[in-house]
C-alpha cells in the first residue's frame, strides 16, 4: 500500500501473454525442454524486423548458451510464452538449439570395488 503523497509505480508487465504470442499456444510436438540450450545464430541482419520480445530474447542469447528455464527467468515471462517465441525464432533461423548434455551412466559398483582393491594392494 502506498502513502497518499507517494505515486503508485507503473506496471511493467501490463502486456498479456496471449498478446505476445498472438494468441498461439505451445504445439503438441514441442521440442523445447526446460534444459534445452539456446544461443543466437551468428548471422543476425534481420533482427530489427523482430517483435520487441523476440528481439530481446535473441539479444539475451547472444552471449552464449542459456537454457529455456534461464531465458524465461531473465525475461520474466511464463515458460509457455517463451517456448512459443523460441519456436518462431527457430523457424526463422534466428536461434540455434542444442540438446542438453545427457546424464552420465553410473559405473558398476563391482568395477569400482575392484579398482579400490587393486589400489589398496598396490599402495597399501
Amino acid at each position: 500500500m502506498t502513502a497518499p503523497d507517494e505515486q503508485e509505480p507503473e506496471s511493467v508487465g501490463l502486456v498479456r501473454p496471449y498478446v505476445i504470442t498472438n494468441g498461439r499456444e505451445i504445439a503438441d510436438g514441442d521440442r523445447f525442454e526446460l534444459v534445452t540450450l539456446i544461443t543466437a545464430a551468428p548471422d543476425q541482419q534481420q533482427k530489427s524486423r523482430l517483435d520487441p520480445e523476440k528481439r530481446s530474447l535473441v539479444e539475451l542469447c547472444e552471449g552464449g548458451y542459456l537454457s529455456v528455464a534461464e531465458i524465461a527467468g531473465h525475461m520474466r515471462l511464463p515458460i509457455g510464452v517463451v517456448k512459443v517465441l523460441l519456436s518462431d525464432l527457430a523457424e526463422g533461423g534466428h536461434i540455434l538449439t542444442r540438446a542438453p548434455v545427457p546424464a552420465a551412466q553410473l559405473t558398476d559398483i563391482q568395477v569400482l570395488q575392484e579398482v579400490l582393491d587393486g589400489l589398496q594392494a598396490r599402495f597399501g
